[in-house]
This record gives structure tokens, C-alpha cells and sequence, in this order.
């Protein structure tokens, strides 16, 4: 499945709105995301830009016009996801408060461990490549 590229006013606004965080900055999908202690927390899909939220912030957040639930694959939403209004994209302080809660909460999650692949042994359909 081919992905719309994020325009580059979009994925320059990510970007210094990542760097006010502490989030790290890694590609998913092709797109620019912020993790936190290997838990995703924002991130851009498209021509959108989504966070990661508690309950009672989805609820705040989905109540606003043009918000919606994050649902990259149509018919699969994610559920701790919320796509940001475009409106509130156009206010820097609004953004910086809504990545803000997004990190607070992804602070408040378990860290997750990497996956070591490198040492692990080849499964049989990788042996018969």
C-alpha cells in the first residue's frame, strides 16, 4: 500500500514541535514520529498529525470539531490515537500543550524493550532464503 507523502510544512512543524520535547524522533510508515522510552506518542501520517492519549484527553481532545480517532488502514482505528484538527495545528500554543499531555502519558507507560533480533537464531522460513 502506497502512503500520501506529509507535506513539508507539515513535517518541518513536527519537527520543531518534537524538539520541545523530550521525545526521540524515528521514522514509521515513512513518516516522522516522537518516542518516548520506546512508546510511540505523536507522530504524522499523511497530511495529519496524531498523539497518544489518556481517556480523559481522547474525550477532550474528540470533542473538538475536525478531531477524529486515528484510523490509518480504514476500518482499524487505533485506539489510544487521536488526529489533531487542523485548526489547532495553525496554534503553537495549543499544539505544544496537546504533545505535552501526549508525552506526560506516554512518560506514564511501561518502557518497551527492544526486540533483539540480530542474535536470534533463523526461523525456517528465514532459513530458506
Amino acid at each position: 500500500m502506497k502512503f500520501e507523502k506529509s507535506p513539508p510544512w507539515l513535517v518541518e512543524l513536527f519537527g520543531d514541535a518534537l524538539a520541545a520535547t523530550p521525545g526521540e524522533r524515528r521514522q514509521m510508515f515513512g513518516y516522522p514520529c516522537g518516542f518516548l522510552n520506546g512508546q510511540l506518542f505523536c507522530g504524522l501520517f499523511a497530511t495529519s498529525m496524531f498523539v497518544r492519549l489518556c481517556e480523559e484527553d481522547r474525550t477532550a481532545l474528540l470533542a473538538t470539531e475536525g478531531a477524529r480517532v486515528f484510523d490509518p488502514m480504514g476500518g482499524r482505528p487505533m485506539r489510544e490515537y487521536v488526529v489533531m484538527p487542523p485548526a489547532l495545528l495553525d496554534d503553537a500554543e495549543a499544539l505544544r500543550q496537546w504533545l505535552s499531555r501526549a508525552v506526560a502519558y506516554a512518560s506514564a507507560l511501561p518502557p518497551k524493550k527492544k526486540r533483539a533480533t540480530a542474535n536470534r537464531p533463523p526461523t525456517k522460513k528465514r532459513a530458506r532464503r
